[in-house]
């Protein structure tokens, strides 16, 4: 038996570790002196020199933090390494001001991205957008796109193009899902599944815009434009879209990003590494990527999103109107798609808010032998758990269902302020 009751407490703010300070009877100026001594954060840099990695461990060793560095970096003064901080906030706030005052100007930059890492990673950069009139406070809950795909050919079956008239199909569809709790409608006119063929502008706009420009006029829900070629989304936002939701993070068509940015528009910026020769189908649970490489999974996901951010940026783009995506299944093995759900919560340091598509993807329907018409439950499972990681937007085909599984994680990971 305990005499103690002991427990082992899991935070991941300092407003959670407030709380349970302040469930002892600490006091407010103890509480707000030890709460960042709370929160543990493992930072991973790259490329670090000699000189500035044997500062950043000599300093941190000083401050009872800790940094790790590879060995190889003691062989020649001349190798750049990665390095891994292991500290508390408080280990950091102490860190910053010695960083600063260094004359290497690596370390002095090194501070900067240290600070703004910190920042975005709390959530501080988030902000709000407004999409098609509609305030979107991201932190605030989950929000759910619905996905309308206009293609005879989409993974999930679900192509609407295969109805007689699908326009009308389209529209009931769209209303549908209003009641459900839909927040965003995203029109889709080409399919992404691994291995499908391009579909040319005007065959995409001929699937899109009638649709779009009824949904405009009937659904009260902000439309985004599922597309990559700038041809398209100009068509789709003269019709009404007001999102541009781009598989290819403004990598495939290089006027997307400057009519994104004409147009004002918040843009998803999605990583993709796909290629066709790294698609296999199966007859049952349709199709995936196998055999795809990465240096470092994680690493260089965060990198080519920076690099998206960056050139989304430099074509004029505002970066508070600016989404990111992880991309999962695209480029990605099934146990690559796994792991990038495992880490979400690591894209929290790009300061964007979140958009996480897994529903009914083949990460699903391969981990579980299932088909894609039966892939419901394994879908909510990765949006209960990609929520309680940091996703701010979920996109999915079965809306109601995933409507209440994001209101249910909400409910646990994002708890009412009643302070």
């Amino acid at each position: 038996m305990s005499r103690f009751n002991l427990r082992i407490l899991e935070w991941s703010t300092q407003d959670e570790a407030r709380a349970a300070m302040a469930e002892i009877g600490a006091m407010r100026e103890g509480i707000e002196l030890m709460a960042p001594k709370a929160l543990l954060r493992p930072v991973k840099l790259e490329g670090v020199g000699f000189a500035a990695a044997m500062i950043l461990k000599q300093e941190m060793l000083s401050l009872g933090g800790e940094a790790v560095l590879s060995g190889d970096i003691y062989l020649s003064r001349d190798r750049e390494a990665d390095l891994l901080l292991v500290g508390t906030l408080r280990h950091y706030q102490s860190l910053l001001p010695k960083l600063h005052a260094q004359p290497l100007p690596s370390l002095q930059a090194l501070a900067e991205e240290l600070t703004a890492g910190l920042d975005r990673y709390a959530g501080r950069t988030l902000g709000e957008m407004m999409i098609g009139g509609r305030r979107f406070v991201w932190g605030e809950r989950t929000y759910v796109m619905g996905i309308l795909n206009l293609t005879p050919d989409s993974f999930s079956g679900d192509g609407l193009t295969r109805a007689g008239d699908y326009l009308e199909t389209a529209v009931a569809q769209a209303r549908r899902f209003a009641q459900e709790g839909a927040d965003i409608l995203d029109v889709g006119g080409e399919s992404a599944r691994p291995g499908s063929s391009p579909v040319a502008a005007e065959e995409e706009m001929a699937r899109v815009i009638p649709v779009i420009k009824r949904l405009a006029q009937e659904v009260d829900l902000p439309i985004s434009i599922d597309t990559y070629k700038a041809p398209v989304a100009e068509a789709a936002l003269d019709a009404g879209a007001c999102l541009v939701n781009d598989v290819w993070g403004l990598r495939m068509d290089p006027k997307l990003g400057l009519l994104v940015a004409q147009r004002g528009v918040p843009v998803v910026l999605m990583h993709n590494r796909s290629r066709p020769k790294d698609a296999a189908q199966s007859e049952q649970l349709g199709g995936r990527y196998v055999g795809v490489e990465y240096q470092n999974l994680m690493g260089d996901l965060v990198r080519e999103l920076r690099e998206g951010i960056e050139g989304a940026l430099t074509a004029g783009v505002e970066w508070d109107k600016i989404v990111v995506d992880p991309g999962i299944g695209f480029g990605k093995t099934v146990e690559q798609s796994l792991e990038i759900l495992r880490r979400l919560g690591e894209l929290r340091v790009l300061g964007r808010p979140i958009l996480l598509g897994t529903s009914r993807k083949s990460v699903v329907g391969y981990t579980l032998g299932l088909p894609p018409e039966e892939r419901v439950e394994g879908s909510g499972a990765t949006v209960a758990l990609g929520i309680a990681r940091g996703a701010d937007i979920i996109r999915a085909h079965d809306v109601r269902e995933m409507v209440r599984v994001a209101r249910m994680a909400d409910a646990i990971v994002r708890p009412p302020d009643t302070s």
